[in-house]
């Protein structure tokens, strides 16, 4: 296996919300999206982390395998973005798929489509893809890029027939709009490998980190998201 290096901020063993069964959890540094409701504001630089290599990474994964056996689980990389560090990821797959073991990548899919990419999604279970807006001029408002790479990246997937499950934020006043959210299903509806959807309240609770970090942060004063705003949510899209 050849040493090949990567750029982690964090790792969590016994993950359960990003993906099937229990799941081990990769945080990748670095990110080209400046989501205002962030929680992980100390992801987003490139090169900063903990240079990891592939080895050691298999190493600590070969750990938890029963644990993720026993219930269905796997791999999850995360970010971060974890498609600035694509390279890292085909071989970290594959190295995964030779075990067997089950690969999730969680993703905004920012970043075009690419020969490195394409390759990655031949060895990815499942995509869990955020739709930050799917509305394009409140999506660079949100998060300071376009959304076309983002939809772009979801009819790929549903082309090559890779499962995904959808997943939005709810922030009150930014993406809970009863007309943009039968947008978001009618673009839903058009898929065919969409396995879930699954609507996140927003909070509040990465403030600090922003703050940590010298920053003001941008959605000061705007409230969490209650079971309320997430039931309504999932009126409008049928879910």
């Amino acid at each position: 296996m050849n040493n090949f290096l990567a750029y982690i901020h964090s790792i969590e063993t016994f993950g359960t919300v990003d993906g099937p069964g229990i799941r081990f959890v990769i945080f990748m540094q670095g990110c080209p999206l400046k989501c205002k409701y962030c929680h992980n504001r100390d992801t987003w630089e490139t090169n900063q982390g903990n240079l990891t290599n592939l080895t050691d990474l298999i190493l600590e994964i070969k750990r938890y395998i029963p644990y993720m056996k026993s219930s269905g689980g796997g791999v999850t990389v995360s970010g971060g973005e974890p498609l600035l560090q694509t390279k890292f990821l085909i071989n970290l797959f594959v190295e995964l798929k030779k075990m067997n073991i089950h690969t999730a990548l969680d993703t905004a899919g920012s970043i075009q489509i690419n020969s490195d990419i394409e390759e990655l999604l031949k060895y990815t279970d499942l995509v869990l893809l955020d739709i930050k807006h799917i509305i394009d001029s409140k999506a660079i408002k949100l998060t300071g890029l376009s959304n076309k790479n983002n939809l772009e990246f979801a009819r790929y997937l549903d082309k090559k027939h890779i499962p995904v499950w959808i997943r939005q934020v709810i922030i009150p006043g930014y993406t809970d709009d009863k007309n943009d959210l039968l947008k978001l299903k009618n673009f839903i509806s058009s898929l065919s490998n969409v396995e879930k959807v699954e609507l996140l309240p927003y909070h509040d609770l990465g403030k600090f980190k922003w703050e940590q970090l010298g920053f003001q942060y941008p959605l000061n004063g705007v409230r969490s998201a209650e079971n309320y705003d997430i039931d309504n949510a999932k009126k409008i899209l049928g879910i």
